[in-house]
């Protein structure tokens, strides 16, 4: 442990207490009694000429069996060293799945969500429930569920994956793993079982409702979310992110999972938001349009299939450059674990 020696007559008092790792508080006070926080992630935006090459060429480097477990290529924010995160809580990479192959069944604290991107017909496993993956659904791997993937189409099969590993494996150092002993889970509920048992909005089953704090419902197509977009659109709208969905919870109304939640998002066209900030970092996936998002001082212009990371507590606005056509933005968030812990603060500018 780094800690400051001061010099001075007590020079040798605080020699002596590092020796023994321990520090004094009020050489540290600037540091403790900042008003507002460090931030210590970057805004940074991965395009997608950056990294769709990458993706493809590593079918040639790796396969997705034991011990590899997934193709997946990261996207690492430049700011947090070998901490391999996207932002300080979340890490987010581009999975590649080909015809006929499996990413074997395993298990892990860390919760995940798949944002498909590219194809149809693949499927993920989860917990005995079969997902068949269609473009732009979001799938739900909640902590602890057994998953595997499979390419039963012809095509390759291409999706976002968003996982707490940084929270959870870094700052809680609660993070367990356990491989299924066969590569594929055994299909014990068919595909939309989850959807027709929970997915009916306020109408519920009124047994047997699941414990779990995190959604039961495992997949979110993507035609009852534009659906919803687009009906919210000719309504009302956030000043600060215009046309603003929130994937929920079916029982609570609350986030899909403790610590990840997931947003779909519309700027009409010709559409500038007002700035605002807030404690929690997310972490956007441009579906459709082009647009851009001032952070801080820096604007960063995106288009379709880039990747942008928003650190905590940083000025941000939106801006939608068609004046046809809507941008349409899927995010990640760790809002979650700020509410649950009283942290969360939002704030818009004057």
């Amino acid at each position: 442990m780094a800690v400051p020696v001061a010099a001075g007559p007590h020079r040798d008092y605080y020699a002596a207490l590092a020796e023994r790792n321990l520090a004094a508080l009020w050489q540290r006070n600037a540091e403790t009694s900042a008003s507002e926080p460090r931030v210590t992630v970057a805004p940074y935006l991965w395009r997608r000429a950056d990294y769709y090459e990458y993706l493809l060429r590593a079918a040639e480097v790796v396969t997705p069996e034991r011990g590899a477990e997934r193709r997946v290529v990261q996207f690492v924010n430049p700011a947090l060293g070998d901490r391999f995160g996207t932002t300080h809580t979340l890490i987010t990479g581009v999975q590649l799945l080909l015809p006929g192959e499996v990413a074997p069944s395993h298990r892990h604290t860390p919760a995940a969500i798949r944002f498909i991107l590219q194809g149809d017909g693949a499927y993920t496993t989860v917990e005995g429930e079969k997902c068949v993956m269609r473009q732009h659904d979001l799938i739900l791997t909640p902590n602890w569920t057994w998953h595997d993937h499979g390419n039963e189409s012809a095509e390759p099969m291409i999706w976002l994956d968003g996982l707490d590993v940084p929270l959870v494996r870094g700052a809680l150092q609660a993070a367990f793993y356990q491989p299924y002993p066969d590569d594929r889970q055994p299909v014990t509920r068919p595909d939309g079982a989850s959807a027709r048992q929970f997915g009916a909005g306020a109408l519920q089953p009124a047994w047997g409702r699941p414990t779990s704090v995190a959604s039961p419902l495992f997949v979110y197509r993507w035609a009852q979310t534009r659906q919803a977009l687009d009906a919210l659109a000719g309504v009302d709208a956030s000043p600060h992110d215009d046309v603003y969905l929130e994937y929920t919870h079916p029982h609570t109304g609350g986030h899909v999972m403790p610590t990840l939640g997931c947003y779909a998002q519309m700027l009409r066209p010709g559409v500038e938001t007002r700035a605002h900030r807030h404690t929690s970092s997310a972490v956007y996936y441009v579906v459709a349009g082009e647009g851009s998002t001032t952070i801080g001082e820096e604007r960063f212009d995106w288009a379709r299939g880039d990747v942008l990371a928003l650190p905590p507590w940083t000025w941000h606005a939106h801006a939608n450059r068609s004046t046809r056509e809507p941008a349409l933005l899927f995010s990640l968030s760790d809002q979650p674990v700020y509410e649950a812990l009283g942290l969360y603060r939002e704030e818009a500018a004057a």
